[in-house]
């Protein structure tokens, strides 16, 4: 007997009566696609946006030589010898030789005082002194008598002449002459002495450069009282001028002292007045003075410069690069200027956004100077690349740019 032929009905699936289509999975199906969409619509509208933003090329550091700047500070250019002159007695002024911008040498004559007392005193003290020598003369010849006549009176003695009570007052004589003699040429001395002390003081009253230099001030006028003392709430001058040795001139900073740790003694130092901003002056680290400022916690650096110069003035401001020289044998790449407006701080590190391809690449790099608008870097950026001048709010990575030169 033959088996029974299939037949269409026995392909059906035959469902359980209770089974029924999960809603759950429907649900994760439309969060995905719309997650998806939601991306997708995103990146779209992300992709498509322009941003307008000025650009300026990274243009080459000048006189890039393998150095460089490990600190910038600002100080001013001081005279290590400086001198307002004064005179070591009190005086009426009479006369002043000097105005401001002078150069003098050392010992000229600067201001003469009023010597009319000095030397009516000088007058008498020499008048002294003459009056002594003239007293010791005379003592002087009456001594040679008084052992002249001791001499006669001793031989006359052995003789049996004369008396003992002669010889005696003869010795006596000439004794005490000798001791006369003696006392005035302490008075000689003595005269003599006062003398020289009245010359001093009508020397002191020649006013004169203590070392050579230029006159920067001039503080008394003749009919004035100067006195090398302060005269509180007189019209008593102190000082007729004051001198600055131009040959000594150099520049003061005060160094913040968590940095003092990168400079040096005879560190190369680049530095610049504000007078003459395009003049770059070469100096050298003179010293590093061996204690700090706890009120501005800084340490004071002197820097000296290779060759003097007369545009440079006392009290003029200035700013300094510390260098330090690279490795040698080491590559370093070229430094580049970029505008001070491109620098931008992100997690702590100085970036800059660079035009490539169209979009927007951030780019870490390495700030070494900055001077005005212009901020060195020593990595991060080629010199030719263009980078934002000015950075709009929103910028990302990938953004399409239009550039707008400057």
């Amino acid at each position: 007997m033959s088996s029974a032929k299939p037949t269409l009905d026995d392909l059906r699936i035959k469902r359980r009566p209770d089974a029924k289509p999960s809603a759950g999975g429907w649900l994760i199906a439309v969060v995905v696609i719309v997650l998806l969409l939601g991306g997708a619509v995103a990146w779209w509208f992300t992709r498509s946006r322009t941003l307008e933003v000025q650009t300026v090329a990274a243009r080459a550091a000048a006189n890039d030589s393998g150095e460089r700047t490990v600190l910038n500070a600002s100080g001013y250019v001081t005279a290590r010898r400086e001198a307002t002159v004064s005179s070591k007695v009190t005086g009426k002024v009479v006369e002043v030789l000097v105005e401001e911008g002078l150069r003098v040498k050392e010992g000229q004559i600067l201001a003469r005082l009023d010597d009319v007392n000095v030397k009516a005193n000088l007058n008498l003290a020499d008048a002294q002194v003459q009056s002594a020598r003239s007293a010791l003369a005379e003592t002087r010849a009456r001594l040679t008598q008084a052992e002249l006549e001791f001499r006669r009176v001793t031989e006359l003695l052995n003789s049996r002449i004369a008396p003992q009570a002669d010889l005696d007052r003869a010795e006596a004589e000439a004794k005490a002459l000798q001791a006369r003699l003696e006392q005035q040429q302490a008075g000689v001395t003595v005269a003599e002495r006062e003398l020289a002390l009245w010359q001093q003081q009508l020397e002191d009253t020649i006013i004169r450069a203590p070392f050579p230099g230029i006159v920067t001030s001039k503080n008394a006028q003749p009919g004035e009282m100067i006195s090398p003392i302060s005269a509180g709430g007189g019209f008593t001058r102190t000082g007729i001028c004051t001198i600055v040795d131009m040959d000594s001139l150099e520049i003061e900073i005060d160094v913040n002292e968590s940095y003092i740790n990168r400079v040096q003694s005879g560190q190369a130092v680049e530095a610049t007045l504000d007078a003459y901003p395009a003049w770059k002056i070469p100096c050298k680290v003179i010293a590093i003075i061996p204690t700090a400022d706890r009120q501005k916690s800084t340490v004071r650096v002197r820097v000296g410069f290779d060759q003097l110069d007369p545009r440079i003035l006392p009290e003029m401001s200035v700013k300094v690069a510390f260098r330090e020289a690279g490795e040698t044998g080491t590559a370093t790449s070229p430094a580049v200027i970029v505008p001070k407006s491109a620098i931008q701080q992100q997690d702590g590190r100085d970036i800059v956004w660079v035009v490539q391809n169209g979009r927007a690449e951030r780019r870490a790099v390495t700030v070494s100077l900055t001077v005005g608008g212009d901020t060195q870097l020593s990595a991060g950026v080629a010199a030719g690349e263009r980078v934002v001048a000015r950075v709009p709010a929103g910028l990302t990575g990938g953004t399409k740019l239009k550039e707008i030169k400057p």
